[in-house]
């Protein structure tokens, strides 16, 4: 196949400048990719094998694997081209062996062909001179044989010797490029199984390399919240760095067959696009759970990071991993039913799997905290479930967590909520959850301050996780102004985060900005696609303003508690913000009776402000062990 311009399908593809076509407009490729493309449709159809594709884009001697590097260049590729590797139309996987280029191509039709272009095709006699030096005639096939074994030496010395060039400058490039690295990300491992019931092993690897990462190195790493939703986006890394902050990717695959499972990681820096390692790993199931703390410590050391020395992991059976894997998946999916279950069942084929007991107190937790069940319900089980976390492994960050949220919410042991979250953030110091709901915990204690600092940490760590958390904390800290202006700058990046409306409704309303207001909440019962209920909010604004609106939502809670229970602490909020002081201190005295898991900031609520002065208000404070804040 001739060099330069080559057209396939409606494409043109321009080697020699590096560029791809379609229909006259530019197509975005980076580098490897490109020369990847080159390399496929050059070859004639002909299979082009991995290692062909290691040995012309990196050299051997560049990375310890390219396996992923070739797969991710592969995928770019397809995107540019539409491909689907399921039908292809161009790009075809030679199964264990490879990739061949499968379309018809054809020289472009640019006019007259270049010398270089018509050596490529074997015209010698169009390309190369048939005059000696001296003006004498010479036979044009000893001139050109000539010339071509002279022309082919020096091109083997250059070639040599820019190869070596390269080689020497992509590891000095790699060396000054790991010293520029301060952040990093994990983005979601490919699922390469073919098997899509296997997503739930790729996300799970995925989170534990995360976690694994974070308590390893001390670079700051991105949170799970925030990379996966590039899950199966595929973007240039540069452009994902710009958006996660940071300056380092890790990308990867999974491919599980059988009781074998084979990873490949790379590091690349972002801003440059540069590779700076990749590896492979195989194992059996066995030792799969492993895998995540030596891909860390083996990322920690190309980063020059100092590792901070961790345990360990203990052995898990394959069973009780992927249940438990299956359970994170679940959780993330926001069905806590589920994902108990699961964690239960990797507790009963492994009754010393300790993150597998944090996750059943979790999910206990989760359903007293979103009023789907009372407290008394949860707290026995709750509780035996968070001992036992601790009791297997005291150094496990999220069991500390764990304890912190149900002594928080569900027992009301305030000191002991403060020690555990304390400890978590000590362990895992890169874990946004954690700083959040310490955060939590110093707000109660009156600790405003501290808890402005850990809500901070939380959203520098993780800005995606809860984006309204900060703004709902500087709301709770009456500073209305500052909460607007964060919840705007939220709600700009995120327009359909329901919260962040529902926020911005209160925000306006203490403000004084009923009819802002109004329309916030209008926002989230569209977004909830609720269009009937956005309507009666309007009408009853335009009825009677921001009172008959609060009338109204009240009358709604009613109706709906009829059919489902409905927390009292909910109740007290809206008779609070009519201002109907006897109900609403009824409704507290009910969800203290209940031990409503919200009742803890109770003094941070500013709908609540009007009641401190009030003896039963204060009683309800005193009796919770609340440090008074009136």
């Amino acid at each position: 196949m001739a060099i330069g311009r080559i057209e396939f399908d409606d494409f043109v593809l321009d080697c020699d400048r590096y560029e791809l076509l379609r229909a006259g407009r530019s197509l975005k490729l980076e580098k490897i990719p490109m020369e990847l493309l080159i390399l496929l449709v050059t070859r004639d159809g002909h299979l082009v094998t991995r290692q062909e594709i290691v040995e012309r884009l990196w050299g051997n001697d560049v990375f310890v694997d390219t396996e992923h590097g070739i797969n991710t260049a592969i995928r770019k590729v397809r995107q540019a081209l539409r491909d689907d590797p399921e039908a292809p139309r161009f790009v075809q996987t030679v199964t264990g062996k490879g990739y061949r280029f499968i379309a018809a191509t054809a020289p472009a039709r640019n006019g007259t062909r270049a010398p270089a272009e018509a050596a490529a095709n074997g015209n010698l006699a169009d390309a190369i001179p048939t005059t000696s030096r001296n003006g004498d005639k010479t036979h044009p096939e000893v001139t050109s044989l000539r010339r071509v074994v002279v022309g082919a030496g020096i091109l083997i010395v250059l070639v040599l010797a820019a190869a070596g060039f390269f080689a020497w400058r992509n590891r000095a490039l790699a060396r000054a490029s790991v010293a520029h690295v301060h952040a990093i990300a994990v983005l979601p491992l490919d699922n390469l199984s073919g098997d899509k019931a296997q997503d739930f092993f790729a996300d799970g690897m995925t989170d534990e390399l995360i976690t694994m990462l974070a308590k390893t190195t001390s670079l700051r790493v991105v949170s799970r919240t925030s990379v996966m939703q590039y899950k199966a986006v595929h973007r240039p890394l540069r452009e994902v760095a710009q958006e996660l902050g940071v300056d380092g990717i890790v990308e990867g695959s999974v491919e599980r067959s059988g009781d074998k499972v084979h990873m490949t990681v790379q590091l690349i820096y972002a801003p440059s696009d540069q590779h700076l390692w990749a590896e492979s790993y195989d194992r059996d199931l066995n030792g799969a759970s492993a895998l995540p703390q030596v891909m860390a410590q083996a990322i920690a050391q190309q980063l020059h990071s100092q590792p901070r020395q961790i345990p360990p992991q203990k052995l898990v059976s394959p069973g009780a991993h992927d249940a438990y894997l299956l359970g994170r998946y679940y959780w993330f999916a926001g069905d806590a039913d589920t994902a108990s279950e699961y964690y239960q069942k990797a507790i009963n084929l492994q009754p010393d799997y300790a993150a597998a007991w944090s996750g059943v107190s979790n999910s206990l937790v989760l359903k007293a905290v979103d009023n789907e069940i009372l407290p008394e319900q949860v707290l026995p089980r709750a509780e035996v479930a968070a001992r036992k976390a601790l009791e297997l492994d005291d150094q496990l960050a999220e069991a500390h967590h764990t304890m912190a949220a149900l002594c928080l919410f569900v027992r009301w042991d305030f000191g002991q909520a403060d020690t555990e979250t304390a400890r978590a953030v000590e362990l895992d110091p890169n874990v946004a959850e954690a700083h959040h709901l310490r955060a939590y915990v110093l707000e109660v204690l009156d600790r405003k301050q501290e808890a402005l600092q850990e809500q901070k940490k939380a959203t520098d760590l993780d800005p995606l996780l809860r984006p309204h958390a900060m703004a709902r904390l500087l709301f709770r800290l009456r500073q209305f102004d500052a909460a607007l202006k964060e919840a705007r700058l939220r709600v700009a990046a995120r327009p359909q985060a329901v919260l962040l409306h529902d926020l911005l409704a209160n925000i306006y309303r203490h403000k004084g900005m009923d009819k802002e207001s109004e329309q916030e909440l209008e926002r989230v019962q569209v977004l909830n696609g609720d269009q009937v209920a956005a309507t009666a909010a309007h009408r009853a604004f335009a009825r009677g303003g921001m009172k008959a609106v609060l009338e109204w939502q009240l009358s709604e809670l009613k109706k709906q508690s009829r059919k489902n229970y409905v927390s009292p602490y909910d109740v007290a909020c809206l008779y609070a913000r009519l201002r109907r002081k006897d109900e609403t201190l009824r409704y507290l005295e009910e969800a203290y009776q209940q031990r409503t898991p919200w009742l803890v900031m109770l003094q941070d609520e500013p709908d609540f402000d009007f009641l401190h002065s009030e003896p039963r208000y204060r009683a309800i404070v005193t009796s919770m062990g609340l440090p008074p804040a009136f």
